[in-house]
Order: C-alpha cells, then sequence, then structure tokens
C-alpha cells in the first residue's frame, strides 16, 4: 500500500506586501461562468536532485518572490451579500494572503510506478495533487493556488490547482515559468511586470450581480472512470492529419489543424466503443485562447481568464458513418465561430440569463456523451527547470463526474502530442488498449 506522508503544509505569501493598496478585480461573464468549476490540476514529474539541493526552503523562497509579481493568485474571493436585491456578487481581493504549499514524501513510490505503461492510473495519483475537490466558488474560504512537492524515491512531483476564474491556462503557464527562473536563477530580475486584463464588456455594471437561487451548488455525480495516456507521435499526427483533410478533400476550401485531426480521432474511437445508440448526441467541447481574437486584441502576456469554449454537436451515427475527416471539419467549423463577436454576444447574453450552473438533463447517462477538451500543446510544460533538470512527464487530476475528459499535452518528444484522458466505465472498452496508447 502507497504512503504519502504530508511532512508540512503552511502559506506562502508574496515577499512584500503592501496592505494600503489592495487591487480590487473585477469578474466578467467569463470567469463567473466557471463558478462551479473544479480547480484545474496538473503536476511535472522530475529527476530526483542531488541529496546537497535543500529543494523545500528554496521552492518556498522563490514561490514568495513570484507571487509578488504573480499577486492575484495571493489573494481571496470575496463574495458579498446584495440584500437588497436579494443577490451576490464576487471579486478578488488582492490582498496578499498567500498560495498554500504542501511538502510530502512518499518514499515508497518511484517514476515507474506513477508512469504506468499500458495500463490505468495508479490509484494513489490523486494523494499527490494538493486541490481535490475544490471549486471556483470555495475560494471565499481556500486559497486561490495551492502547490504541492511530493519527494519520491527516485523523483520529485511538483503539482498544482488554481482558481479557474484568476487564469486561464495560458496565464498559469507564464507565471509557473516565472517560478522555475527565478528558482534556477536565484533572482526575480529581467522578470516582467504583470499585465492584467482589462478587457470588460461595455454597458455592464460590475460587480455583476447573481441571484441567490443561481448560486446553490449544482449536485456533483461521482461516476466510477478509467484514466489512460494517449501518446500520438510527430508522425502519427502528420498521418492523422493528412488523413483527415484526405478525406474532406475538394468539398471546402478549410483544412483541418493537427490537433483538430488528434481530437476528431479521439472523439471518434471513443464513441465507436461506447455503446451509445446511434441516434444520441455526441458533444466535443474545445476551449481556445481569445486574447488574439478579440478586436482590438489583447496583449498576448496579459493575465486573467481570457479562453471561450465551443462545441461540436453530431449524431453518434452520424460521426461513426462519416468518419476522422467530418468529425474534424466539424470541431474546426466550431472553432471558427470563435470571434469577437461571438464572444461579446455570448457575454451579453450570460448576463441576461446569469444561469452560472450548467444545465444538463438527463443524468449521469447524458452527461456521458460529453466530451471536454482542455489545456493545450501550445503550454511549454517542459521547458520548466528550477535548477536541477526538466521534467520528465506531465499529468493531470482531471476529477470525476462531468463526461469524458480529454486534457492535451505537449509530449517530451518534439512534434509529439499527450492526451490524458479520463473516460467513464460505462464508455470504456478494452479496444482502446490498441489505439495509441504510453
Amino acid at each position: 500500500m502507497v504512503e504519502v506522508i504530508v511532512i508540512s503544509s503552511s502559506m506562502v505569501r508574496p515577499e512584500n506586501i503592501n496592505q494600503s493598496g489592495h487591487t480590487k478585480i473585477h469578474l466578467s461573464p467569463y470567469d463567473l461562468k466557471l463558478l462551479n468549476f473544479l480547480y484545474p490540476q496538473r503536476g511535472l514529474l522530475f529527476p530526483k536532485p542531488d541529496q546537497e539541493t535543500n529543494i523545500i526552503p528554496r521552492l518556498k523562497a522563490s514561490l514568495s518572490t513570484a507571487l509578488e509579481i504573480y499577486f492575484p493568485f495571493a489573494g481571496r474571493l470575496v463574495k458579498v451579500n446584495n440584500q437588497e436585491d436579494n443577490t451576490v456578487s464576487f471579486y478578488i481581493d488582492c490582498d496578499g494572503s498567500g498560495a498554500k504549499f504542501v511538502h510530502a514524501k512518499a518514499d515508497s513510490v518511484s517514476i515507474n510506478d506513477l508512469l504506468q505503461p499500458h495500463d490505468s492510473a495508479p490509484g494513489f495519483k490523486r494523494c499527490f495533487f494538493p486541490a481535490n475537490d475544490l471549486k471556483s466558488y470555495d475560494g471565499v474560504s481556500e486559497p486561490l493556488l495551492a502547490v504541492q512537492i511530493t519527494e519520491m524515491r527516485d523523483g520529485v512531483f511538483i503539482s498544482f490547482g488554481y482558481n479557474h476564474m484568476v487564469a486561464d491556462g495560458t496565464s498559469f503557464w507564464k507565471f509557473f515559468n516565472t517560478w522555475s527562473k527565478i528558482c534556477m536563477n536565484d533572482s526575480s530580475s529581467n522578470i516582467q511586470p504583470l499585465v492584467l486584463k482589462d478587457w470588460f464588456l461595455d454597458g455592464i455594471d460590475y460587480p455583476i450581480h447573481i441571484p441567490v437561487s443561481e448560486n446553490v451548488t449544482p449536485s456533483r455525480f461521482e461516476i466510477p472512470t478509467k484514466e489512460r495516456v494517449f501518446h500520438f507521435t510527430k508522425k502519427n499526427i502528420s498521418d492523422l492529419k493528412a488523413k483527415a483533410n484526405g478525406q474532406i478533400g475538394s468539398t471546402t476550401d478549410l483544412k483541418v489543424s493537427s490537433l483538430q485531426a488528434v481530437l476528431a480521432y479521439l472523439w471518434l474511437s471513443i464513441i465507436k466503443h461506447s455503446g451509445l445508440n446511434r441516434d444520441e448526441k455526441t458533444h466535443c467541447i474545445v476551449a481556445a485562447d481569445m486574447r488574439r481574437r478579440l478586436n482590438p486584441p489583447l496583449e498576448a502576456e496579459c493575465f486573467g481568464n481570457v479562453t471561450h469554449q465551443v462545441m461540436a454537436t453530431a449524431a453518434v451515427g452520424e460521426v461513426l458513418d462519416h468518419g476522422l475527416g467530418w468529425a474534424a471539419l466539424e470541431i474546426n467549423k466550431q472553432v471558427k465561430t470563435l470571434t469577437n463577436e461571438n464572444y461579446k454576444t455570448f457575454g451579453e447574453n450570460w448576463v441576461k440569463n446569469l444561469m452560472v450552473a450548467p444545465k444538463i438533463s438527463g443524468g449521469s447517462r447524458k452527461v456521458d456523451t460529453y466530451l471536454i477538451v482542455t489545456s493545450s500543446p501550445w503550454f511549454e510544460v517542459y521547458e520548466n527547470d528550477f535548477g536541477w533538470g526538466k521534467p520528465i512527464a506531465v499529468r493531470a487530476e482531471p476529477g470525476t463526474g462531468f463526461g469524458v475528459s480529454l486534457i492535451v499535452f505537449r509530449g517530451l518528444e518534439e512534434g509529439s502530442i499527450d492526451v490524458d484522458a479520463t473516460i467513464p466505465l460505462s464508455l470504456w472498452s478494452d479496444e482502446l488498449l490498441n489505439h495509441y496508447m504510453i
């Protein structure tokens, strides 16, 4: 039996806190729609440093410096009860309360134990993450960022969980890269100051008032799942992209991307062996960075949550009959709708309707028909060096209870992609073991 022992748990605060000048960050419709979403949790596996390298004090000190730059992560979510209209509102108070820092040991666990090839993810992996089951609204009483350092027999696993209303993946990985650079160089020189997102919808009063009835925590489905990591080499991806575009042919001027071909392949493979009826609807939800899609575009470096999602929907039979190219093109068409106009329209409609909790009827079986794609192969996860070497693997803790989770990462080999997939047992088939696997 694997034993993960927590050595210490503490709060790391920014190196310098200006208590007289708290920044208040208002939350947009695109932030508030994530109120009931789980903290994203990711982790990097590193080789074990030399015994002389005292990593915990170094990591703590550098995190404190990094939080001075990325100060929203050291703040807290504030909930305001507006009794005059029976609503609630939220904002981020950048008060310097700090981030949670957990130091743990798992001396019996090796790198090979964590990276089990051709098998399910190890059951103990959940203990390697610091923010299990936390949702965005928990930020009123929980840190907006938690990190965990787990020392293993022959490696170190550095994991984190963060409040998605504060930042998206683009912003978080830039923070993580800054932290690693400060730790490696023992200096914060040449680090650019933070540029906060300053894009807000015109004609909307902030903070946004949400009816109390919409602030009810939705019920959570506990669905048994299996987790696998699908590995696509550069050649795998090239072949899939060529096949998808070849099937599309001259029917359209559109061409699908490498990632769209990979996602379509997984969508097709999972539903092919799922046992879903041909007339059931299946959905593939994809997120994208909106910074450069807005008009005028935002700075690529701006901090915050600036993502938006689109959903490709089709009958199971349609996807199976039309195949890879058609499925990839359906995803492509939806991504093309991620425009400045549609982004603004969504925000305006959200404020009018104020539906915070996802409304999905039909119980757990209906939820199973959703494939939710998160993260991106553009994130530079393997460039983070804290001073004793770059990571050798990246893993995720997606939680349970909502459809098929596909968390996309850049692979270790150049041009490759890894997809950390969590699939409900109701959709699982051992036939998937014959597909691209680590």
